[in-house]
């Protein structure tokens, strides 16, 4: 019998991988690459969210755990995924260099905004009110990441490539069983794909779909990440990933022309020198209404988990959360009550009363 049987190889399935065998536990991941999100993603962490000069939910925990796994992960691999580059906010006006002066000095944002106006001037981008420099930020090759990550399992006979149906999971005292398949518990990570999951159904998961571009821009000689309406990210020869697009409403992964006009427009505002769209991606974010993460186990069976909700930083929530429902399972340390699924206890109640009848 195994430990754990995980549905999903997002980056919240291999963070739930890597804490169960770095505790030597046995494991099985079983994904069909339908959910892209984490493939696709911009790889960026940062700990502040600059729209509203606010900070990332337990940003400082979450920073520490987070570079403890990927250097354990890049060690193990012997590949590197995590790169910390600095992000520059470009304001456009002198009311935004004073709102960003005015939150640098809060207790929980001074760590992470620097107070150094920077004037440095860089081709390809017209920056008359300068920038601010976001502290403690980077971004991670997710893309990269998830196929080597994966390759190490397939190679460990760990992976399954199939659809997960749950037609054929059974409960038993002792844990699940799932085809020819024992484990003492089973975790679902499978993103927005939670949809279709019978037991987790009722959480209130609500992807917002994102596109984003790869372009090429010679004449733009970034070393580091520029951020406003959009970021712009530099990945190497003259290449940039630039993203992403919030759509609440179109819960498909196919670029759309809507989304596209959309980049293009936000790129011209912050970049003056000509740009060729190499690629353009979408993927769907499992996000839930109130920002928080859906992490816990279900009612009714003490062996079904979910591990979902991460939102637009699954690279910096993926190993913390991880870690906190594995405690959760192994050792009964109560889950954050911000991102337990018992808070939504009532809907829970709901589905089952619908279901009987």
């Amino acid at each position: 019998m195994l430990d754990y049987l995980i549905v999903g190889s997002g980056l919240a399935g291999i963070s739930f991988a890597e804490v169960a065998l770095k505790n030597n536990k046995s494991i099985l991941l079983i994904d069909d690459k339908s959910q892209n999100s984490s493939r696709i993603a911009g790889g960026l962490y940062n700990p502040v969210i600059l729209k509203r000069f606010s900070e990332v939910w337990n940003a400082k925990e979450h920073l520490v755990l987070m570079n403890e796994f990927y250097d354990q992960v890049e060690d193990k691999l012997k590949e590197k995924f995590n790169y910390k580059m600095p992000i520059l906010r470009k304001f456009f006006s002198i009311e935004e260099q004073n709102n960003w002066f005015a939150a640098s000095d809060k207790i929980n944002l001074a760590p992470f905004l620097s107070t150094k106006l920077i004037t440095k001037k860089y081709q390809g981008i017209d920056s008359p009110h300068n920038y601010g420099e976001v502290l403690h930020t980077g971004y991670v090759k997710t893309g990269q990441l998830l196929e080597s990550y994966k390759a190490y399992l397939k190679d460990n006979n760990l992976l399954l490539e199939e659809s997960f149906h749950s037609s054929f999971l059974e409960i038993l005292d002792s844990g699940i069983q799932y085809k020819n398949i024992k484990a003492r518990h089973i975790i679902f990570a499978e993103g927005f794909g939670m949809l279709k999951n019978p037991y987790f159904n009722y959480l209130p998961l609500d992807g917002t779909k994102g596109e984003l571009f790869l372009i090429k821009a010679p004449d733009l000689k970034l070393d580091l990440i520029v951020n406003t309406s959009v970021f712009i990210l530099p990945v190497g020869g003259n290449l940039y990933k630039v993203g992403a697009t919030y759509n609440w409403h179109d819960k498909t992964d196919l670029p759309t022309e809507e989304g596209k006009q959309e980049l293009v427009d936000r790129i011209k505002e912050i970049i003056t020198c000509d740009f060729e769209i190499v690629k353009h991606f979408a993927g769907v974010r499992p996000t839930v209404a109130d920002r928080r993460p859906l992490i816990g186990t279900h009612e009714a069976y003490s062996s079904i988990h979910v591990l979902n909700g991460l939102g637009t930083r699954g690279v910096m929530l993926g190993p913390a959360l991880a870690k906190m429902l594995y405690e959760h399972i192994e050792n009964g340390t109560p889950i954050d009550r911000e991102a337990d699924i018992k808070r939504f206890h009532k809907r829970y109640l709901k589905s089952i009363t619908s279901d009987r009848h």
